[in-house]
């Protein structure tokens, strides 16, 4: 993996407002440090550079890995993941209490690949909504 210079790193987290870029998770509630990701895999001919990292939480990265795509169960179609850089998030994806609500087949896959509403997720959501943090 390529080193990330501080920089860089530093106007990816600006740029994303310390936020997760997958599911908005504020950097400073979060138990573990965010992290810059490549949103197209180092393995798969993805840069590093401004263009391709995204800020993302621990979680998130852990479950993308060096995935781009994933099977979408709806459409039976291999369907691109959530690209940060080139997404809108409102357009992929709904807030319905603490739930994210995937909007298209993006989303779908996005949501499931990334566990985005594994119940300990939701739970995490559900207490930072009422504790004003989220989103």
């Amino acid at each position: 993996m390529t080193y990330i210079n501080t920089e860089l790193r530093r106007l990816v987290r600006e740029r994303a407002s310390q936020r997760c870029e997958y599911c908005l998770l504020p950097e400073a509630d979060a138990f573990a440090r965010h992290e810059a990701d490549h949103i197209i895999a180092e393995k798969h001919g993805g840069e590093t550079s401004e263009a391709n990292l995204c800020w993302s939480c621990w979680v998130c990265n852990r479950y993308k890995g060096s995935d781009i795509a994933s099977f979408d169960l709806l459409t039976q179609q291999i369907t691109a993941l959530f690209h940060p850089r080139l997404d809108v998030w409102e357009q992929h994806f709904s807030l319905d209490g603490a739930k994210l609500w995937p909007l298209t087949a993006q989303g779908r896959v996005t949501v499931r690949l990334l566990q985005l509403n594994k119940r300990e997720r939701i739970e995490e959501r559900r207490m930072m909504i009422e504790l004003g943090l989220y989103p």
